[in-house]
């Protein structure tokens, strides 16, 4: 833009604002203007080339692809009974665990009799996230609880038994959702492989493996940052030379943002994990091209504040794609892109259980953010997220329609980054941009993502946060309707029906613990022991030496039928045990 243009817009800009604009605040006797207004000056050094590109190309701030693989196939799926959350042969299914191997495995089997063919897509019980077996004490309680236990390599192949012919292993992708002790699950998946005699290159899935926000955010650690980012080194380095098409971790701000961050720390932090993975990565002697490409996230964001959760994720994919690039040196252009399943949305954290059917409303708002950021226009969460564990029948008819809805009726997602070139929208993702790298080199300057999570920065910059938060939903700063405003005795909550599916046999829950610990007890009985011992006693050594990679030896124990806890425990004595700071 030329300067005479520059200086004419500023004219009428000051000629507006003294006539019109400071006139219309003066007359309702107001602070400040309660909007505000956009012009080619909030973009007057913008280069379009450089900061936007088109979608595909570098730095993909307006998409990752000209169009998604599903808007090919989206006229073809409008004509069939496609529901996405049945889960059909070659993806995964819901995610779901509970109980034992055997009750989860059952389930599995129902769901696949209802044509529900997706691979496992699992929640592991807190127990086994925290590398506890089922019998151990600080596991009373919690076995089969959120999710399935898994203490044996026995269960891990139970759960697997109704996959074989046109589901077998190497036709079925898997999702493990779990962190810690994520290098042993992985070496278990493996392990079935080898058993099965099926090539370790052939299968697919992802494993969280997504240990530093552990550490901020959800709290499911084990060991300290340094060993904990080790097992993650090894985790990177041997799926990367042994199963290549295993996405080796899915990192996200999704559970950062829903433990209090703000946009910006929930993005920043994403990044510093993200750059301390990458770093581990190379530390094991691969090139950044090699395992890149095979990272992926989960999310970023999560709120109702619709332009600013589009902006997130031009953003996102624009500061990913010069850090790869510029940082480590990338040249292949999958290693610079954001792979992630959901876009913007609003998060379950948004949701009310205040009349909970305006939770559709709100899911639909970030379905079309993310249908103009990027993304799939999904309606999620189902209106019913804060109801209880399972969505119902209703809802989630309710949250596939919305989609349906916003994909074909209102063609939501048929113009790419329908923002770019905005005078505000690039102006607002400039400026996220430009916080979220300020926050960045803060990190930075302490070292990266382990040191400032041993520092308790980033915990305690998220209590802020979180506590913020909340006094301005208290204070009505922040409103919610039907929560803090629109509370008055003339306002209506609608119910509708609600039918949930039999996931969770209460019966069964009631015994899951014993028939888990009776397991547990005939596995010890029956397996060698003296193995056993020789395997822990190599595990240990060979842990002593920190640049030497443990999947092998994790593979080794797993086959002889090593238990979780036995494993972890070897590496607590060796590693210790990670105490957040106070």
């Amino acid at each position: 833009m030329t300067n005479d243009k520059i200086r004419r817009i500023q004219q009428q800009q000051q000629s507006w604002q003294e006539n019109t604009l400071d006139k219309r605040v003066e007359k309702y006797q107001l602070p400040e203007s309660p909007t505000r207004f956009y012009t080619p000056l909030d973009i007057k050094d913008h280069d379009f080339s450089k900061k936007v590109g088109f979608p595909g190309e570098y730095p993909y701030t307006s998409g990752n692809n000209p169009f998604d693989f599903w808007k090919a196939f989206a006229d073809g799926a409008a004509k069939s009974d496609y529901r996405p959350d049945w889960g059909g042969a070659g993806g995964v299914g819901k995610y779901g665990g509970f109980g034992t191997a055997e009750d989860y495995r059952d389930y599995l089997i129902r769901m696949h009799g209802m044509g529900r063919r997706g691979g496992p897509n699992m929640a592991f019980d807190l127990a086994t996230q925290c590398g506890f077996d089922s019998d151990s004490l600080y596991a009373e309680g919690e076995v089969g609880r959120v999710g399935v236990a898994i203490d044996s390599f026995r269960d891990f192949a139970t759960i697997y038994e109704p996959y074989t012919g046109d589901l077998e292993i190497d036709k079925v992708p898997s999702n493990f959702t779990i962190n810690a002790p994520a290098a042993i699950i992985i070496a278990m998946y493996a392990t079935l492989a080898e058993k099965r005699g099926i090539a370790l290159h052939l299968l697919r899935g992802t494993p969280q493996n997504d240990i530093l926000k552990e550490f901020i955010a959800r709290g499911t650690y084990i060991f300290p940052p340094g060993p904990s980012l080790r097992l993650f080194r090894d985790t990177c380095v041997f799926c990367t030379r042994h199963l290549p098409n295993l996405n080796i971790n899915s990192m996200g701000g999704y559970h950062i943002r829903e433990a209090g961050a703000t946009q910006v720390q929930d993005l920043a932090f994403s990044m510093a994990n993200a750059a301390a993975y990458l770093q581990a990565g190379i530390d094991g002697g691969l090139e950044v091209d090699q395992f890149a490409p095979r990272f992926t996230f989960n999310a970023f964001g999560g709120s109702m504040e619709f332009y600013k959760e589009i902006a997130l994720q031009r953003a996102a994919r624009r500061i990913y794609a010069r850090m790869l690039k510029e940082e480590f040196g990338a040249q292949h252009p999958k290693s610079m892109m954001i792979r992630q399943p959901i876009t913007a949305h609003i998060g379950c954290s948004s949701t009310t259980l205040q009349r909970p059917l305006n939770n559709l409303a709100r899911s639909v708002i970030g379905g079309m953010a993310a249908g103009m950021s990027g993304g799939m226009p999904g309606a999620y969460p189902p209106y019913d997220e804060p109801l209880g564990l399972g969505h119902s029948q209703e809802a989630v008819q309710l949250q596939i329609d919305a989609t349906r809805v916003m994909i074909y009726e209102a063609k939501i997602a048929d113009v790419n980054d329908p923002w770019a070139g905005s005078y505000f929208m690039e102006s607002l993702t400039d400026e996220t941009e430009e916080q979220v790298l300020a926050e960045l080199n803060k990190i930075d300057s302490m070292g990266g993502a382990v040191a400032a999570i041993e520092n308790g920065y980033m915990q305690q910059t998220i209590a802020r946060s979180a506590y913020e938060r909340q006094k301005r939903v208290e204070r009505q700063q922040d409103f919610v309707v039907g929560v803090n405003c629109f509370t008055g005795d003339k306002e209506m909550s609608i119910d509708i029906n609600r039918q949930v599916e039999a996931t969770y046999d209460p019966e069964l829950m009631k015994t899951a613990e014993t028939r888990q610990k009776q397991k547990l007890e005939t596995l010890r009985r029956e397996r060698d022991g003296k193995t056993v011992v020789s395997l822990l006693s190599t595990l240990k050594s060979h842990a002593k030496d920190p640049d030497r990679n443990l999947m092998p030896d994790f593979c080794d124990c797993v086959k002889n039928n090593v238990t979780l806890q036995e494993i972890c425990d070897v590496l607590r004595d060796l590693f210790g045990e990670y105490q957040q700071v106070k």
